[in-house]
């Protein structure tokens, strides 16, 4: 045990030296003052955020062993839930975690709208948090088709039919989300692209930004 206190004393040093990490943690951890309001409605974001930590944790795990063809997406599915150690309860966090998160941001975004605190000087702050919603249920139903079972698969048609009813470029949207005409293959491999590179760093400039207005301008005080 001492031990371990001595490497820790000697890291927390060797980073205080260079970068001022006590002053860091006692300003933001120790010692960072909270307002008198803050409640437990408050930490719907926070959890949001845990959330999105474990889906990223989760679906890393996911991908070690998902084969995204049609052939074998359903039997790598089946194989991390039977064969893989723990696979099962990496599938069943990975799931129950992201329809957990969609609910949480509902209930942050409500909060704030309840509390009025998407208002001056907070507009871009209720801006990207609508944002991170959007990519939020994109990444949930871009999730949907991986599988490859027929559930899956119909929804992935009722889903994608929507932008293409759009005026205009409706046609258009509906073969750039679906690379053709019908649910393919090629389909799966741009919808697991899609879900595991492009919305999760959309997602992850969109909470920098998130973050850092709520470091700049602060929580919002009581109504």
């Amino acid at each position: 045990m001492e031990l371990i206190k001595d490497i820790n004393k000697k890291v927390l040093d060797w980073l205080d030296e260079r970068y001022d990490a006590r002053q860091w943690i006692r300003e933001n951890l120790t010692e960072k003052w909270v307002h008198k309001h803050i409640n437990w409605l408050y930490c719907f974001g926070g959890l949001s955020f845990l959330g999105f930590l474990i889906q990223i944790g989760t679906g890393i795990f996911l991908m070690m062993y998902y084969i995204p063809t049609p052939k074998d997406a359903l039997a790598s599915v089946q194989h991390i839930a039977n064969n893989v150690p723990f696979g099962w309860l990496f599938q069943r966090l990975h799931s129950i975690s992201a329809n957990v998160v969609n609910l949480l941001v509902m209930f942050h975004m409500l909060r704030v709208l309840y509390h009025g605190a998407y208002k001056k000087p907070r507009e871009f702050q209720w801006v990207s948090g609508v944002f991170l919603l959007l990519i939020t249920m994109a990444m949930s139903f871009s999730g949907y088709l991986l599988p490859w079972t027929q559930l899956s698969y119909w929804g992935a048609i009722i889903g994608t039919e929507m932008p293409g009813a759009t005026p205009f470029i409706g046609e258009w949207l509906l073969q750039l989300i679906r690379g053709g005409a019908q649910i393919t293959g090629i389909t799966l491999t741009r919808f697991y692209a899609i879900h595991v590179v492009v919305l999760p760093l959309t997602l992850i400039v969109f909470l920098g930004l998130h973050f850092w207005m709520i470091k700049k301008v602060g929580i919002s005080g009581p109504m």
